[in-house]
């Protein structure tokens, strides 16, 4: 009898879980249960549906890398209010319920919204996470002039350059002491910073909204703490996510801020597993419990997930607790492993130069490798990360770690 999968959640997760079966599976029923609207995409490139470079049908999953695994039955528009582990029933916002085998939730997570900013429900705020935000986005952005961003993060800085593109105003309001705190300490992001600068983008720190001021037409105006009011015809906030638990809540499937998963993906309850940003699982950099929202993450518990399902057990490596290569105001950078590093009793070597910064971390007795930040020049990141996540020992190759001289015949 074949074997009936159900995954709950159309995107990174998700789609790499269904597709990872399909090649182990041939015969068995695959199910992607998905509350959105549209077709599963890459999110990563929601900002250029923004701008308009892209249109939704350009970022589709299907049929590109990994996911190209025929017979996978996606259901859009299909919200899970409740799960029966037990059982091994589903039920939808519809009424209607499903029956399954195996179940992954990839239910992913959606933007924080502060509770102490008031006026975060008016038209014209946003959160640029999905491409029914860039579209809503887009079409508000016809008539502004100005956008106030709320938090420093990543998703904000590429909303920020999406609305640069477009001509448009950003002021950008970060209550820490510099942009991506969560990702580096602030004198890390000094290269980062001079190329937000030279872009064009307004960057206030040190303070937080208050409330968002609005008139007949939604926002017109963001207060801040410090008594300055900046006016604005959109905002958009960027202050982290949370995952999204809702569906299980109320099961015997076990939640502790995410849903909790085993080294092979399972969660509490058999023939039950979880990936991706919902998610609980563990920092191979420090052995402690973590919840990432990174794509690559995702799709890499996605993998292991499907492997796991089709009766392959297969050892979730762990998720790097801050692990980001991207590139902002053309200038790349990669964060992994501990980076965050004032006030703790870590060894740190830093390298800085006009156009280049380097920080290498080692525990305190300097003897494993746990973080690793490059910004202007990433070559040989993978390395540290390979390093990093397998707890390499590092007493032959420490020198050159320290130096950046590190090659792949430091591991023959």
């Amino acid at each position: 009898m074949e074997t009936r999968y159900l995954i709950v959640g159309g995107s990174a997760a998700g789609m790499a879980a269904a597709h990872t079966i399909r090649k182990k599976d041939k015969t068995g029923a695959i199910t992607v249960l998905s509350d959105e609207d549209t077709l599963p995409y890459f999110r990563p490139m929601v900002p250029y549906i923004l701008t308009g470079k892209k249109q939704v049908p350009d970022i589709a999953l299907s049929g590109t890398g990994i996911f190209v695994q025929p017979r996978i039955d996606v259901r859009t528009g299909t919200i899970v209010t409740s799960v029966d582990p037990v059982a091994k029933i589903l039920t939808t916002a519809s009424g209607k319920t499903w029956s399954y085998d195996k179940v992954l939730f990839a239910t992913g997570s959606r933007p924080y919204l502060p509770e102490t900013v008031k006026g975060l429900d008016s038209p014209g705020v946003f959160s640029l996470k999905t491409v029914a935000d860039a579209a809503a986005m887009a079409q508000r952005s016809r008539n502004t002039d100005h956008v106030v961003l709320l938090g420093g993060g990543i998703l904000n800085l590429k909303a920020a350059f999406a609305l640069l593109e477009k001509k448009i105003k950003v002021t950008l309001v970060v209550h820490s002491p510099e942009v991506l705190s969560q990702l580096m300490d602030p004198e890390d992001a000094f290269l980062i910073r001079k190329a937000l600068d030279r872009a064009g983008l307004k960057i206030m720190t040190g303070c937080s909204a208050d409330h968002v001021v609005t008139d007949a037409d939604g926002v017109c105006a963001v207060a801040l703490d410090n008594g300055t009011q900046i006016p604005c015809r959109m905002v958009c906030v960027g202050k982290g996510v949370i995952p999204n638990t809702e569906c299980v809540r109320g099961s015997a499937i076990t939640v502790d801020k995410g849903i909790l998963a085993d080294p092979f993906t399972a969660c509490s309850v058999k023939d039950t597993f979880a990936a991706g940003d919902v998610a609980v699982t563990h920092d191979p950099a420090t052995g402690e419990k973590t919840v990432t929202a990174l794509w690559t993450n995702a799709v890499d518990m996605g993998i292991c997930a499907g492997l796991n399902m089709a009766g392959i057990p297969t050892r979730y490596t762990g998720t790097l607790g801050i692990m980001n290569a991207t590139q902002v105001a053309k200038e790349p950078f990669v964060a992994m492993g501990r980076v965050h590093t004032k006030g703790r009793d870590l060894e740190t070597h830093i390298d800085k130069t006009d156009t280049t910064y380097r920080k290498i971390v080692f525990n305190k007795e300097g003897t494993r490798l746990v973080g690793a930040l490059f910004i202007g020049d990433i070559t040989h990141a993978g390395m540290y990360r390979y390093v990093i996540r397998e707890k390499k020992p590092i007493d032959r190759i420490k020198s050159h770690l320290i130096r950046h001289t590190l090659h792949y015949g430091h591991f023959m």
